[in-house]
């Protein structure tokens, strides 16, 4: 009997770790989460640009090329030549170099300013505590640290001090007595007839740098220009970009009236750009120019106003095969297609 016991108790630690073993089989794995990544944010679309309001194409500036005339960049870029020459201190119109850079826009106005910072690095302002306010009528004193021992002086006070008393009559008279009594009250009336502040003699007034108006085109939506077709005829040539055709040409008599198709400032008259003959442009807003070509007859000058109908030239042949107007509408110095802004023929 004795014998059999370590072999009774080996087996039932056997048993107890089969038990073990068993129970740590049997129990269900831990829960695994399986959660989606989280997704980068999407980038907000950019806004589409509205119809006929394209960004500004044109660069900061123009490097001269064989062949080119200012007129011609001007043209090409939608400006008034005569802006072009003064921005970039030119004498003579007709003399440019090959190589030259010339600025297109006015100095100061190719955009804001920036500030730059500084090399240190950021610049930290010192903070400026403002001076105790105080009441109208009375007088800042200074507090005193405990046991200093000052007394009364001629300009500071520190007797005799508040006494709590207790309720008498007595006491309350001679309170009565020493409150100050408050102003009375203004009447509306008194305070509206009151005397006010001097007003310093107004000088003479000063005189403000404004920009010169004289000459400039009145800024107008592009939406809102109400074309009118230049001249009457039959059109024999259309625009095409891919041909390099940059307007419309329209036959007709010579000496027919050309009229302004929108109104605007005339900018340019004259033959100075090859190819065109007798040749008139008008700017009408910031946005848009018209040119018209092949003229017979000037009728209007650099720098006047004209209206929409109004005759501005005679058509003709200069620089053509044949009698025509040759019109073209540019939006920031690129041509379109007229007959998009034109009413129906």
């Amino acid at each position: 009997m004795i014998d059999r016991a370590p072999k009774l108790f080996s087996s039932l630690l056997l048993a107890l770790a089969a038990l073990l073993i068993a129970g740590c089989m049997t129990r269900p794995p831990a829960p695994v989460s399986e959660a989606a990544p989280l997704a980068a944010p999407k980038a907000a679309p950019a806004p589409a640009p509205l119809p006929g309001r394209e960004p500004d194409w044109r660069p900061q500036s123009y490097t001269v090329k064989k062949g080119d005339t200012l007129y011609q960049i001007a043209l090409d870029h939608g400006l008034d030549y005569r802006d072009l020459a003064a921005w970039n201190n030119i004498d003579n119109v007709n003399r440019i170099s090959v190589g030259q850079v010339l600025v297109l826009s006015a100095p100061g106005q190719a955009g804001p300013p920036t500030t730059a910072a500084p090399a240190g690095g950021a610049v930290t302002t010192p903070l400026v505590t403002a001076p105790p306010v105080v009441a109208s009528g009375t007088e800042a004193r200074p507090t005193l640290a405990p046991g200093s021992g000052r007394g009364n002086t001629a300009t500071f006070k520190t007797e005799p001090r508040a006494v709590k008393l207790p309720y008498s009559p007595q006491a309350l008279a001679q309170l009565q007595q020493t409150s100050p009594v408050p102003p009375p009250p203004i009447a509306p009336e008194a305070r509206s007839t009151a005397p006010s502040a001097p007003v310093a003699a107004a000088g003479p007034p000063m005189a403000t740098a404004t920009p010169r108006s004289e000459g400039r085109v009145p800024e107008i939506d592009d939406e809102k220009l109400d074309w009118v077709w230049p001249a009457q005829g039959k059109i024999i040539s259309t625009f095409s970009e891919t041909a390099n055709l940059k307007g419309i040409d329209i036959a007709g008599k010579a000496g027919q009236p050309v009229v302004a198709s929108a109104s605007g400032k005339v900018v340019y008259a004259g033959n100075g750009l090859r190819g065109y003959g007798k040749l008139i442009i008008v700017k009408h807003n910031s946005t848009f120019l018209s040119a018209y070509a092949h003229n017979k007859e000037i009728s209007v000058k650099e720098g006047q106003q004209v209206t929409r109908g109004q005759k501005i030239a005679e058509m003709g042949d200069t620089d053509a095969d044949q009698v025509k107007l040759h019109f073209e509408i540019r939006r920031l110095g690129k041509p379109v297609d007229p007959t998009k802004f034109l009413p129906p023929a």
